[in-house]
């Protein structure tokens, strides 16, 4: 565990704190390179953040970023759900870390205490394959819907290729052409806005006169 300099009392309180009020629920609890991390199992997570959030000693109202780490063979287990949450009021820090197997990559979704999780969780599941369960709305968020496979896991072709799709929608045209209001900006094309070629006769008639 890294030492807490005298610069970071905030860190000690916040240490103190979770271990009086949810001691029983880490697996693992120090303080490393600036930041509290605590490890917690899958099964009672919900209720966890929860008190994060609603008691007031704590009161942990934002949650900053929802992240997946694959380890691959490296670690007890393939992925590492890695959760960072802000303390405004109390100026508190916090990194959670959750195993999810490789055979059930499933967590509980934050959405109901957090709305800030709702993309994020997304972007989790559409690059790890990770599942949060009870999501409002867990669908692909950078990738298509007929992506096959997961693209930051390790184990994805480094020159894996996607299938061709049809277009959903092959009248949309999403180019900066259609999407500018033509009643406000005047698109030309480049032959429109291409400077004249000067007619060397006519400079010379010019120059005479």
């Amino acid at each position: 565990m890294s030492h807490i300099s005298s610069q970071e009392p905030d860190s000690a309180l916040l240490l103190d704190l979770l271990r009086s009020k949810l001691g029983t629920q880490f697996s693992e609890l120090r303080f490393e390179r600036g930041h509290v991390v605590a490890r917690v199992a899958r099964e009672g997570m919900l209720d966890f953040f929860q008190l994060l959030k609603i008691d007031t000693q704590l009161d942990f109202n934002m949650l900053l970023s929802v992240t997946v780490v694959d380890w691959m063979d490296q670690a007890e287990e393939r992925f590492e759900v890695v959760y960072h949450l802000l303390s405004i009021p109390n100026r508190y820090r916090l990194r959670v870390k959750i195993w999810a197997p490789e055979t059930s990559p499933e967590v509980e979704s934050l959405c109901s205490l957090w709305s800030s999780a709702n993309f994020m969780e997304r972007e989790a599941w559409d690059m790890y394959g990770v599942v949060f369960r009870n999501h409002p709305d867990l669908r692909r968020i950078l990738t298509y819907d007929e992506f096959k496979g997961y693209p930051l896991r390790k184990d994805y072709p480094v020159q894996g290729k996607q299938p061709r799709v049809k277009m959903l929608h092959p009248e949309v045209q999403n180019t900066a052409r259609s999407m500018i209001r033509p009643d406000l900006v005047q698109i030309r094309s480049r032959s429109e806005t291409q400077t004249p070629a000067v007619n060397e006769q006519d400079v010379e008639k010019g120059g005479a006169a």
